[in-house]
């Protein structure tokens, strides 16, 4: 997997958890960019990735996390 169809697969994932279709997302967004881009909603993100991709992020990476960039690379970390 690349970084551009990382970001397709978790823009879908981020539209199918929040029920919208407007939002893009890149590699320097961060949930502030996003409205009802809550920690609730955070954490079923990581979460729907991890299942998605078959990974698991150490919660201290989780908590790190401060761009959607962040998340696709160690996701690809963990996949290859």
């Amino acid at each position: 997997m690349t970084e551009p169809e990382a970001l397709t697969a978790f823009t879908r994932i981020l539209h199918d958890l929040l029920d919208d279709d407007s939002v893009v997302l890149d590699m320097g967004t961060r949930r502030s960019d996003v409205p009802g881009w809550d920690s609730f909603a955070y954490v079923n993100f990581i979460v729907a990735i991890e299942m998605e991709l078959n990974v698991k992020f150490r919660v201290a990476d989780v908590e790190s996390f401060e761009t959607v960039g962040d998340i696709v690379r160690a996701a690809l970390a963990l996949m290859s």
